[in-house]
């Protein structure tokens, strides 16, 4: 099927800046959808940012409008989220997911996901 392999997780001041890096292999697809996800403790899986197959569209939570940019290389099977003026409340597991089926932001909507990489924002 389709392995997803986050990196690039850390642990930054805020402020600071943070790049994840989402490889795919496998059965991928350059129509297929990616987004990012993160998950703090004792909290729901949250959406993050998604960007279309052909790189061309791009969506975000309002938290990360301005400070995020997610990005992708069809060519490189990579996704990337570029994470600037990072704060404490961004601290999470992020994980990269796959192959959207229907409504953009719904982690059921994601056919495949990574392991997951932490972040963590210092005060």
């Amino acid at each position: 099927q389709v392995q997803l392999v986050e990196s690039g997780g850390g642990l930054v001041q805020a402020g600071g800046s943070l790049r994840l890096s989402c490889a795919a292999s496998g059965r991928t697809s350059s129509i297929n959808a990616m987004a990012w996800f993160r998950q703090a403790p004792g909290k729901e899986r949250e959406f993050v940012a998604d960007i279309s197959g052909s790189g061309s569209s791009t969506y975000y939570t309002d938290s990360v409008k301005g400070r995020f940019t997610i990005s992708r290389d069809n060519a490189k099977n990579t996704m990337w989220l570029q994470m600037n003026s990072l704060k404490p409340e961004d601290t999470a597991v992020y994980y990269c997911a796959m192959g959207r089926t229907g409504v953009r932001g719904f982690p059921t909507e994601y056919a495949y996901w990574g392991q997951g990489t932490q972040v963590t924002v210092s005060s």
